[in-house]
């Protein structure tokens, strides 16, 4: 069983979970996932079976995509509704849809950001939220995020009860984007506190949410026989540029691990290269610029 399973993740689980429940419902052990999901959190996540668990840092580094909501008014310990107040300041009147919208706009393009305490980042070994449940702060490392769009998907709402506005967002991140940070700054930019109330991964390895399988529907194809949420290695990789190889570059070269010729290639050198076999995906190659060469970057030898 070689693929990738674009997996509908629940509130309340972690994605350890499922890789655990995956495994008796397969009878596999090797699964792995394409990057956590917080329990708070639910959405696409990738799982990746078999030959496929070598693809798990390519997916995990493709771009992300989030629907979710802030909340204007409050900050909490953990960034998330979850945690407990850490600053409250009532709005005396909402945010215009133009002063919003231009923070937003902001926000977009290249950022830092700094991981919340509780986060599973390690520094000195030890994740952060162990620091975080032991009352310890600790210097955070800086990390280089991209935005590639930040935006509103419907009108705000305000209560004047209890003086706080809620914005409905979309963003496209890069991987290590934590959205609960962007959520807390995007407050900053505002001069309030402010916390992410709701998160939904939308897409991820380019499966969008609408094509993904809950636990419950895996279980059951499982019993049927119908392993059609179980998507194959090549389908995963479509959209990387592919080369078919002759015999020559397969027998001599692909197989043994072999470097191929610039000549040989007629492809984006600034992208990975797809070969293949017969239709089927035998490796991933990147170019190298001293060597003048295609080069292995991940071997699939063993996808049928």
């Amino acid at each position: 069983m070689d693929g990738v399973i674009p997996l509908n993740k629940e509130i309340g689980q972690t994605s350890s979970d499922y890789v655990y429940k995956l495994r008796k419902i397969l009878h596999t052990r090797k699964i792995g996932h394409t990057g956590t999901l917080d329990p708070l959190v639910d959405g696409v996540l990738p799982i990746c079976v078999g030959q496929a668990t070598k693809l798990v840092n390519t997916l995990t580094g493709s771009p992300k995509e989030y629907a979710g909501e802030i909340t204007i008014g409050r900050s909490t310990t953990t960034e998330d509704r979850e945690g407990e107040t850490v600053e409250e300041k009532k709005l005396s009147k909402p945010f215009t849809n133009e002063e919003l919208e231009q923070t937003f706009e902001q926000m977009t393009g290249d950022l830092k950001q700094i991981p919340p305490m509780f986060s599973a980042v390690r520094v000195n070994g030890k994740k952060l939220y162990e620091y975080a449940r032991a009352g310890i702060e600790v210097e955070r490392p800086v990390r280089q995020i991209h935005i590639y769009s930040f935006s509103m998907t419907s009108e705000p709402s305000f209560d004047e009860t209890t003086g706080y506005q809620t914005i409905k967002f979309h963003v496209k991140c890069s991987k290590g984007t934590y959205v609960r940070t962007l959520a807390v700054e995007f407050g900053k930019l505002l001069g309030y506190p402010a916390f992410m109330s709701q998160l939904t991964r939308v897409k991820s390895a380019g499966f969008p949410i609408e094509e993904t399988f809950t636990l419950g529907q895996i279980e059951e194809m499982m019993e049927k026989d119908d392993y059609h949420f179980l998507k194959s290695i090549d389908e995963v990789l479509k959209e990387v540029p592919s080369l078919e190889l002759n015999d020559e570059q397969w027998d001599v070269r692909v197989s043994h691990g072999g470097f191929l010729e610039e000549k040989d290639v007629d492809s984006d050198k600034t992208k990975q290269l797809r070969v293949q076999r017969d239709g089927v995906t035998k490796a991933l190659y990147k170019y190298d610029k001293v060597r003048n060469m295609w080069i292995p970057d991940l071997m699939l030898l063993n996808n049928k």
